[in-house]
């Protein structure tokens, strides 16, 4: 029978340590963040309203695609398909011409199909994430956006910019597209909801607003960040300047 190696030469399993963070951070995090957004939060058209067919327009749209761009083929759409039933009526090609421009098609094709499925189940568009969910062209993120701007439900939501925000924010040393750090930022996202869903819907888009204007891919505008003195990276950054 085989020896085991001595302990000492055994290969060993690096173990990355939890990350834990104090709740009141957390509530602090929220807190400031949304004071901001109502100060400089910008005036987008569907901020405006809670209707769930133009809350979910807008997020389809929004995917892989910039916000200037978005703005006048979602004026225009909704004039041609003001409700989820003109959508499921039109025909396929019809909805895509509307569409046209914006790229990414299986994003328009799921709304059609996803609009004949809920007005042949006799709708609403659902108000839960998981139901939402099962929906065409619904993953996580859309499951959550719907259910928060529309339904006011405390719904976490994880994009490419909540992501690297909270990344930064607060568990810099993981690596970004690891599992882990994936993980960690759905839970962050849930634990920094506030209690009513009305604060989270402004928690939610002042997430977003933060990576989209300052926290971005390409700068850390950290001069200008409302929660710069609770981020884990900012502190790095200071105490390396200091010879920490």
């Amino acid at each position: 029978m085989p020896r085991k190696p001595p302990a000492s030469r055994r290969s060993k399993k690096a173990v990355t340590p939890a990350v834990v963070i104090d709740p009141q951070r957390l509530r602090e995090f929220s807190r400031r963040l949304r004071s901001w957004f109502r100060r400089h939060g910008r005036d987008l058209p569907w901020r405006r309203t809670r209707d769930p067919y133009r809350v979910l327009v807008s997020e389809l749209m929004l995917q892989q695609t910039q916000v200037s761009r978005v703005v006048d083929y979602y004026e225009r759409f909704l004039e041609r398909f003001p409700t989820l039933d003109h959508v499921a009526e039109a025909p396929e090609r019809r909805v895509l011409a509307s569409w046209e421009g914006l790229g990414y098609y299986a994003r328009a094709r799921n709304l059609h199909s996803l609009a004949r499925r809920v007005t042949r189940d006799g709708g609403p568009l659902p108000s839960d994430p998981a139901t939402l969910r099962m929906l065409p062209g619904i993953g996580a993120y859309t499951a959550g956006a719907v259910a928060s701007f529309a339904y006011e439900r405390r719904a976490p939501l994880v994009d490419t910019n909540v992501a690297r925000v909270l990344h930064r924010a607060f568990a810099p040393a993981l690596d970004p597209k690891s599992t882990e750090a994936q993980r960690l930022g759905w839970r962050l996202a849930e634990q920094l909801l506030p209690r009513t869903g009305r604060a989270s819907w402004a928690h939610n888009q002042a997430l977003m607003e933060l990576g989209a204007l300052v926290c971005t891919a390409r700068a850390r505008h950290c001069a200008r960040c409302p929660v710069a003195r609770l981020c884990a990276t900012r502190a790095a950054d200071t105490e390396s300047a200091l010879g920490g």
